[in-house]
């Protein structure tokens, strides 16, 4: 993690546009260049991400994807900015639009069983991703789905169990206008699309009774 002077901050920051922001501050800046920073606050000062800054992971986890063949941001750089209290991550942000973006698109019904294939994928790779929704998974214009704001991630070495599996569809249904989108035609199309992508057989209607549960 390379030390950021302020002086730099503020030259990088007068020039690039401010797309995420709270009262704290900025949260993510787009470079003239097209590059983001990504700012990350630490909220306590007694807590994992002191020994673990967010940044650090947002690295390590597009590594861990990359090597695993899933698209995702490209980080140039990692830096620790002192004055500001802050950990930043300086990426190459992954082209092509969210699925939230399309979801009324003329793609959308292809879209839903690619999706469960895609999550099958990640699942099966080992991939827990605790951010998993439609506005976190992008359309390339390779035609590939990939992952973004990947920092609450994990990458097991061996494929997800069960109840990590579900845990993890209640992370992607949590929001209402997801959640029927994804079921719009019912329930079955997307889980079983999901199920039989997997490596090791699932039936896709006990799949759906885990979720009810």
């Amino acid at each position: 993690m390379k030390p950021l002077e302020h002086s730099r901050y503020l030259e990088l920051r007068d020039a690039a546009q401010v797309v995420e922001a709270d009262h704290h501050g900025d949260k993510v800046l787009r470079l003239t260049d097209g590059s983001y920073l990504k700012l990350f606050r630490r909220k306590r000062l007694l807590t994992s991400a002191a020994l673990f800054p967010y940044a650090q992971r947002f690295a390590d986890n597009a590594r861990q994807l990359a090597e695993r063949g899933i698209p995702c941001p490209r980080v140039l750089e990692v830096y620790r900015a002192a004055s500001l209290q802050r950990d930043l991550v300086h990426y190459s942000p992954l082209p092509g639009d969210t699925l939230r973006q399309l979801r009324n698109s003329p793609q959308a019904t292809a879209l839903r069983p690619a999706l469960g294939r895609f999550i099958a994928e990640l699942h099966d790779s080992g991939v827990y991703f605790r951010s998993l929704h439609l506005g976190n998974v992008v359309l390339t214009p390779d035609g590939e789905l990939g992952l973004i704001d990947i920092a609450d991630l994990r990458c097991h070495a061996r494929r997800l169990p069960l109840r990590l599996r579900v845990r993890n569809f209640h992370h992607l249904l949590r929001y209402s206008e997801d959640r029927d989108w994804l079921f719009e035609p019912g329930r079955e199309p997307f889980l079983r699309a999901y199920a039989e992508a997997c490596r090791q057989p699932l039936d896709w209607r006990e799949l759906d009774r885990q979720l009810h549960d």
